[in-house]
């Protein structure tokens, strides 16, 4: 899915102060199948700046175009079916339900899926993608029976389950250890090689954004190719 962001802007007016810059006129293309890394100081704005181009936040000024697309105007339901559909997400913590085994967890994103025939597709993909990650023995195994770069790789798999064409992934390794967290970037360029996924993070690990095709700067509000 090819991403551009068109002089975007993000700011927060406090009352009775002035309104705090967090992006300064931000513009930048991103091909389909690209990885690209962005990193920066904590409070730089690379969280929000991941917000705006998954559409869960809204930018002050400018446009964030998906496959040419502006979805800004869309209603918070077609966003929402617009984000499903389209989108994968992964975060620094895993998320997922300690009730469930590692394929339901895999699958949550299928809930409001009542098509049967697309269910059973979803669930024989989940089992492949398991697979791919290397996570096959621990199929029905809970997340506390699970390593944490264990549980990251099947937040992994569940981002993937609806088969996105942008994956987002903010400070996916910040709470592994080296070994984990060197695993997983190598997983996410795999991810992004052979399923030609475009693939956006944000890291403060210069070892994880190397591993991308396109490393930028956030800092100050402005962004710069490094």
């Amino acid at each position: 899915m090819d991403i551009e962001l068109k002089g975007v802007s993000k700011y927060y007016q406090i009352p009775g102060k002035e309104k705090r810059l967090v992006l300064d006129n931000l513009s930048l293309k991103i091909k389909s199948g690209e990885s690209l890394a962005i990193v920066g100081p904590s409070g730089s704005g690379k969280s929000t700046l991941l917000n705006l181009i998954s559409s869960l936040d809204q930018a002050s000024e400018g446009s964030i175009l998906h496959a040419n697309k502006d979805v800004s105007g869309l209603s918070e339901e077609e966003l929402s079916q617009f984000r499903n559909r389209n989108l994968g997400f992964v975060f620094q913590s895993h998320h997922l339900l300690p009730q469930l085994n590692l394929i339901e967890n895999v699958l949550v994103p299928l809930i409001p899926e009542k098509e049967k025939s697309l269910r059973e597709e979803a669930e024989q993909r989940a089992e492949k993608l398991i697979d791919f990650v290397g996570l096959k023995d621990q199929m029905t195994q809970n997340p506390g029976q699970m390593s944490g770069g264990e549980c990251q790789r099947a937040a992994v798999v569940r981002a993937l389950i609806n088969q996105p064409g942008l994956l987002l992934a903010d400070e996916p390794t910040g709470s592994l250890d080296k070994l984990s967290a060197e695993m997983l970037g190598d997983l996410l360029v795999s991810i992004n090689e052979e399923q030609k996924v475009t693939l956006v993070l944000v890291t403060h690990s210069m070892e994880l954004a190397k591993k991308m095709k396109r490393v930028y700067k956030l800092d100050n509000g402005k962004l710069s190719e490094i």
